[in-house]
C-alpha cells in the first residue's frame, strides 16, 4: 500500500536533491539513501558554489572506491590546456566559485579556480607517487565533512 503525501511533504520533496546513477560497475546504482547528510538536505539554502562543492566530493569519493592501491584520483578539465592534476584539496567561495588544489604531472603545485557555470571536470585514475606506500584518498577525507551535524558555511 502506498502512502499519500501531504501538500507540505510534496513541496518539500520537490526541492530535495535527487540522485540517479547506474552503470555496469555498480548494477544497483546509487540511491538517495547512499548520500551523506549534507547532500540529503535541500539545496535552497546553499550557494551554487557550496552545492557544487558537496556533489563533487561525493563523485570523487565514489570514484576512489573503484581504484586499486596503485592509483589515486586525478582530475582533467575541459575547455583548456590545464591537463590532469592529482587532487589534494577542494574548496568553494560563495556564491559561485569552486577551487581545486593539487599537483600536475610535473609535480608542480596547482590551483584551478572555476566559476560554477563553467563546471566540467573528468575524474581519472592517476598512478600514485612511487615513494608512497598507500594512495591518498582525498574523497574519503573530504566526505567526512559532508556527514557533519552543522552546515559547513556556518563553521
Amino acid at each position: 500500500m502506498t502512502q499519500s503525501e501531504t501538500s507540505a511533504e510534496a513541496m518539500e520533496n520537490a526541492v530535495l536533491p535527487k540522485l540517479h546513477d547506474n552503470h555496469i560497475a555498480t548494477p544497483k546504482g546509487s540511491r538517495h539513501e547512499d548520500l551523506p547528510k549534507a547532500l540529503q538536505e535541500s539545496p535552497v539554502q546553499k550557494s551554487p558554489a557550496q552545492w557544487a562543492y558537496e556533489r563533487i566530493i561525493m563523485y570523487i569519493k565514489k570514484f576512489e572506491e573503484t581504484l586499486d592501491n596503485d592509483h589515486e584520483v586525478g582530475m582533467g578539465f575541459a575547455g583548456g590546456d590545464t591537463g590532469v592534476i592529482k587532487i589534494e584539496g577542494l574548496g568553494f567561495f560563495d556564491p559561485d566559485i569552486v577551487t581545486y588544489y593539487g599537483t600536475n604531472g610535473a609535480g608542480a603545485k596547482t590551483q584551478l579556480i572555476q566559476h560554477v557555470s563553467q563546471l566540467n571536470v573528468m575524474l581519472t585514475a592517476s598512478p600514485k607517487h612511487v615513494d608512497q606506500d598507500e594512495p591518498q584518498r582525498i574523497g574519503f577525507q573530504l566526505a567526512k565533512e559532508l556527514d557533519r551535524e552543522e552546515d559547513a558555511a556556518t563553521t
